[in-house]
């Protein structure tokens, strides 16, 4: 399978925190992820100059592309976010993490704001599986713990999700549906929330996992369409 992982690079990655949670860089921790499952991964960056890389060799090869973002939502171009919404409407399929509720692919997939509630606060994070039996939550029992997690709750402004897998629950109280999928005309986009810099969750087992599992889920089971053609509906008129 071909992934393509985009991860952003911001100045949280490289303060004391960030280092000694990724010291490989979260990308290459991101990368791997989908490597040990045995996929063919493209790393690619984004930073305050946008996305490197990304061209349409790259997106029309893509299986599955992969998107954490966090600083620069707005340095990704529409016309970019554009090509990705139409490319997962033909059957790619697409994980959104952490941040990425903000950044332009979600947005244009949703048709909503992505706001929620949030709280940097270093914060237990318990992820409850709400469906057991679907395949992104395998063999990964009742819940998930995070040890150290950004708080984000509800109100969480997006649409009623297609499948919902999991709910976090947070020490002060707060939730969130943290574990959606999203189907969009032949595509699946997977949602999950836990994924701050300067937390090391990406290295837990069950989470990297889970997003082996997600991968494998929202992958096209058929060729991604080359392009969305309409019907034609021919001319006609009413006497």
């Amino acid at each position: 399978m071909k992934v393509a992982v985009v991860c952003e690079h911001n100045p949280s990655m490289d303060t004391e925190e960030g280092k000694k949670a990724y010291p490989e860089g979260m990308n290459e921790c991101l990368a791997d992820v989908f490597r040990e499952a045995g996929c063919e991964v493209t790393l690619l960056r984004a930073d305050e100059n946008g996305v490197h890389g990304l061209d349409e060799t790259v997106l029309e090869s893509a299986e599955v592309l992969v998107w954490w973002g966090h600083w620069y939502h707005h340095k990704v171009s529409d016309e970019l976010a554009g090509k990705i919404a139409d490319r997962v409407h033909r059957g790619m399929g697409m994980i959104c993490l952490h941040s990425a509720h903000k950044s332009k692919p979600f947005l244009r997939l949703t048709g909503t704001s992505g706001s929620l509630k949030w709280r940097e606060d270093a914060e237990f994070e318990r992820l409850w599986c709400v469906d057991m039996a679907h395949p992104v939550a395998r063999g990964l029992g009742e819940f998930i713990d995070i040890p150290e997690e950004e708080m984000y709750g509800e109100p969480f402004d997006i649409p009623t999700p297609d499948e919902l897998v999991y709910i976090g629950w947070f020490r002060g109280g707060e939730v969130l549906r943290g574990g959606c999928v999203f189907r969009r005309g032949r595509g699946k986009m997977f949602y999950f929330n836990p994924g701050h810099e300067t937390y090391p969750t990406y290295k837990l087992p069950a989470v990297r996992k889970l997003l082996a599992q997600a991968c494998e889920y929202v992958a096209p089971k058929a060729p991604v369409l080359e392009k969305l053609d309409c019907p034609h509906i021919p001319e006609f008129s009413i006497k």
